[in-house]
């Protein structure tokens, strides 16, 4: 690949020796001594943004002397520059839910660019691009040998249309490869693989640069690679199409908040623990846009995988990103994971000669700082439904009890509509279901029948070890398998009526696990594999049994999972699930031989042995001496270079799939997967104005905390969803609807889809969960419906919300489906960072409530109208007038900030969308000569 730089470097460049490479690369000290600032005591998460700057200065495009300069005063004053710069990440990550839009998008955008008389091959990545399969597995099997092959091929049943397309946009498109199905998880994959913490590649006049290896991802967890000091956080898929198509990224230098790390891990937590301490630490100092930049003598205790999952959770905490500076941890950990040595010697090299590397003299400015003491970690859990619900694990089984009574005493903040326990004096007696005699509990066998059985509130149906945030880290899968090997021995078991599973985010894991003898053990309590993928994380926890599910609908119990993932927000992990614990690997399987979230497992019996003998946590778990030493023995080298010697292959069913070679793409009309979007479709190559909102209704109003889960889920939907009827009407039974995150490259699902979460709730209904809302006639509709119904009238659309709005994934569909349902604005307390940028990205403007003005305080009931004026000349971040014409016919004014933050934004607005605006520009630009 060959990389522009700006044309005037001379002042910046020099020559770096790593052993026995010679390399150009721009130097931040070179950048001081001509006269440009004083940078030596910017954090290096800054560093790595400022060396973009350098690169690309003076480049006669986007970036200035001034953009240079603005970083020195950014530490000159106190950690504060917000100015806007535009930064070009040096590739894209993509997994297949949120890279399947891509895709479609790019393949429109073929057939777009050719409307307008332009050249289709204008439209290739001009960055690398890397698209991880890892999505799409369910988990249809479990606790038996066969199960991962039994999910692998229902996969490939499932999405064989969604695997032609992407194998096709591999040989379409330059600059673009694919990693097959049954490999791993994407941000595991690039932390293990992809990632090389500085890159090398020609520049236009042929010489060698080395510069620091950067990304964004369409997955919000893109931020794991950070652990590894490579700069990397999550977009929507638009925007990262854009950034493929060599536009740059809009941002504002960002503020960095320093994370203090001290002390050292006590015996018997795990990094899992760590983290969800610091999650609720970020969440409650409040760092969303900004960087976190971790530094501290507790980092030399502290192993590259602990960070890795630190930096995983960087959504979590609301972060950008949460970014752990080069030093001998991280040259350690190259040298496990197979990179070249030549390529770890430059690392070093270089990160030593451009200020990138922390030793013991480490102490940058920051914007604001905070620490906490390792030694004080206790093990613990999240939940039940936001990472950031810290409870200690003595404290676990107390939590649980308290929530159950507000949900029983009609507390809870999200009750649920169909509820039957309201003011009836609590839950339910248990129950029984018939079959066999013999068990006091549950006693499902996978397949099998059921034996006797009592549910009850509590009762743990899915236990999962699940996701890159944890099955990245060998300390805690290594630690999960100790577990399970000594309840083995002590004859303990799951409880029957727990769905088990094990997916790795890479083969490594199994490789180690097998060396190690702990694979045998897992197996014989359920954990079986069942894929290389995402599984329960995402929501492809795939169904329960249905005497298990019968018994949770029928009796509106409070059913629970436990699993070490990194989201357990409602609706996402089951539906028949409704409260979802985070917890390391260990605490899982040690879940799963309770089955019950009333049981305190820091002190309970877990069951008892062969001989009638209590067992309890202490007895099964590893001494870290003992994980330490397996980690030793059985993580090598050689396996990370075994497993990933061919990445890109695939198995024989990947290597089966046909696709034709052509430019563009042959849209098959009779598809549910893939249909070409009408973002592009009678476009006019002229951008236009924006305009003024006027006369809107409100579509939805939603409360604080909004996921973009809520806005556009991922998970299975039924046949009496405006989804399920569509797919119904084509003649698809509902065994084969799939989900919503296989279907995101169909708009039709997904428009049906926005705002269809089963516990999203509008609050201009009473006490109803779901995607519903009231129609032009006031009476209760699908909002799918509602908002045809609107747009069958001319009438445009708002949606209100409150706080910390389109928290979550970067699923771009949240923005998309609620541009094409004809929302023009959405109204919020707040933003997160990624959905904020998305909106935009579609030609939906955000804008916040200001001088303390919310739908509360308004007394809004989602009855008004609403009128925004004075966007003709908005400019970035001004604040507007609206008025909002109540039911009754009076009016209230009020201020309203608009969150087009910068100033390519407002182009982007007038376009309709960041691709359109790229779309117009390409199309009118001159072909290159060959």
């Amino acid at each position: 690949m060959t990389i522009q730089v700006g044309t005037d470097t001379a002042k910046t460049r020099r020559t770096l020796s790593a052993g026995a490479q010679s390399v150009s690369y721009y130097s931040i000290a070179a950048a001081t001594e001509a006269g440009l600032g004083d940078f030596s005591k910017l954090p290096a998460a800054l560093k790595v943004v400022l060396e973009n700057m350098l690169r690309f200065e003076d480049d006669g495009r986007t970036v200035s002397t001034d953009d240079v300069k603005a970083f020195a005063k950014w530490a000159e004053q106190g950690g504060k520059n917000p100015i806007e710069i535009a930064y070009r990440p040096a590739r894209v990550l993509m997994q297949d839910f949120t890279g399947v839009p891509a895709v479609v998008d790019l393949a429109a955008m073929r057939d777009g660019i050719k409307a307008l008389g332009g050249d289709a091959q204008k439209i290739n990545p001009l960055n690398p691009v890397d698209l991880v399969i890892d999505h799409s597995v369910m988990i249809d099997e479990f606790g038996n040998p066969r199960a991962f092959q039994v999910n692998v091929d229902r996969e490939y049943e499932r999405n064989m249309e969604r695997y032609q397309f992407l194998k096709w946009g591999q040989t379409a498109f330059d600059n673009f490869r694919v990693v097959p199905p049954g490999t791993g998880i994407c941000h595991q994959v690039n932390l293990e693989y992809l990632s090389q913490t500085v890159w090398t590649d020609q520049d236009q006049n042929g010489e060698e640069v080395a510069y620091p290896d950067t990304l964004v991802g369409t997955d919000s967890h893109t931020t794991m690679v950070n652990g590894a000091a490579v700069l990397g956080w999550g977009v929507g898929g638009i925007e990262a199409e854009a950034a493929m198509l060599g536009q740059p990224i809009s941002m504002l230098i960002p503020e960095v908040v320093g994370f203090e790390l001290t002390g050292k891990m006590m015996e018997g937590t795990t990094g899992t623990d760590l983290v969800l301490k610091v999650v609720e630490m970020l969440r409650e100092k409040g760092v969303v846009g900004k960087f976190v930049e971790f530094y501290g003598d507790g980092l030399d205790n502290l192993p590259l995988a602990d960070r890795a999952t630190i930096g995983n959770m960087a959504p979590e905490y609301g972060a950008t990103c949460g970014f752990f500076p080069i030093d001998q941890e991280t040259l350690r950990y190259l040298e496990m994971t197979g990179r070249d040595k030549g390529r770890i010697a430059l690392v070093e090299a270089y990160a030593k000669a451009n200020g990138l590397w922390r030793d013991a003299d480490y102490a940058p400015v920051y914007t604001d700082t905070l620490s906490l003491d390792m030694g004080t970690i206790v093990p613990a859990i999240s939940g039940p439904k936001r990472p950031q619900d810290f409870i200690a694990l003595t404290d676990a089984a107390e939590a649980f009890g308290k929530y159950v009574r507000g949900v029983r005493e009609g507390k809870d903040t999200t009750p649920r509509a169909e509820m039957r326990w309201e003011g009836e004096g609590g839950a339910p007696e248990p129950f029984d279901i018939p079959g066999d005699e013999g068990h006091h509990a549950r006693g499902f066998v996978h397949g099998g029948q059921a034996d006797r059985s009592q549910m009850h509130d509590g009762s743990i149906v899915i236990a999962s070890i699940t996701s890159c945030t944890n099955t990245s880290n060998p300390y805690v899968m290594i630690g999960a398998g100790l577990v399970a090997r000594k309840a083995r021995e002590l004859g303990l078991n799951r409880k029957p009526w727990v769905k088990t599973s094990l997916a790795p985010g890479s083969q490594v894991v199994s490789h180690y696990l097998e060396a190690a003898g702990l694979q045998k053990d897992l197996d014989a309590i359920g954990f079986n594999l069942v894929g290389y993928g995402c599984t329960t994380c995402i929501g492809n926890s795939g169904p329960l049994e249905p005497e298990i599910s019968k018994a949770i609908n029928d009796n509106d119990l409070i059913a629970t999972s436990v699993l070490s993932g990194n989201r357990n927000f409602e609706g996402r992990i089951s539906p028949d699930v409704r409260a979802n614990y985070l917890a390391s690997p260990p605490l899982v399987v040690a879940y799963a031989l309770v089955g019950d979230m009333n049981v305190d497992i820091s002190k309970e019996s877990l069951g008892q042995d062969k001989n009638g003998n209590d067992v309890f946590l202490k007895d099964i778990w590893p001494s870290q001496q003992e994980v330490a030493e397996l980690v030793e023995r059985t993580v090598t080298r050689a396996a990370f270079q075994e497993k990933y010697a061919d990445v890109f292959k695939g198995d024989d069913k990947w290597q089966a799939v046909e696709v034709p070679q052509q430019e563009t793409y042959d849209w098959p009309p009779a598809s549910t997967y893939v249909q070409n979007p009408p973002y592009f479709q009678n476009m006019d190559p002229n951008p236009g104005a924006i305009e003024d909102v006027r006369g809107a209704r409100v579509l939805a109003m939603l409360g604080d905390m909004i996921t973009t889960d809520h806005i556009s889920p991922a998970g299975s939907f039924k046949e009496t969803s405006p989804a399920g009827k569509y797919l119904v009407d084509r003649q698809v039974p509902p065994r084969e609807f799939n989900s919503y995150g296989s279907r995101r490259g169909n708009h039709e699902i997904m428009m049906r889809g926005t705002f269809a979460n089963i516990r999203i709730r509008n609050e201009m209904l009473d006490g109803v969960e779901g995607g519903y809302t009231k129609g032009p006639d006031g009476e209760q509709t699908s909002i799918y419906d509602a908002a045809m119904a609107w747009q069958e009238r001319g009438v445009p659309l708002v949606v209100i919300g409150g706080e910390q709005y389109g928290a979550g994934s970067s699923r771009d569909w949240a923005a998309k489906g609620t541009a094409l349902l004809g929302v023009k604005a959405v109204i919020a307390e707040s933003f997160e960072r990624i959905h904020r940028s998305n909106l935009v990205g579609m030609g939906v403007i955000p804008f916040e409530f200001t001088g303390g003005d919310s739908r509360r305080s308004l007394g809004l009931t989602g009855d008004e109208e609403v009128t925004i004026e004075g966007l003709a000349d908005v400019r970035p971040l001004q604040e507007v007038p609206a008025t909002i014409k109540m039911a009754d016919g009076s009016e209230k004014q009020i201020t309203l900030r608009c969150r087009i933050d910068t100033e390519v934004e407002i182009d982007y607005i007038k376009n309709g969308g960041v691709l359109h605006y790229v779309l117009r520009n390409l199309a009118q630009a001159p072909v290159a000569a060959e």
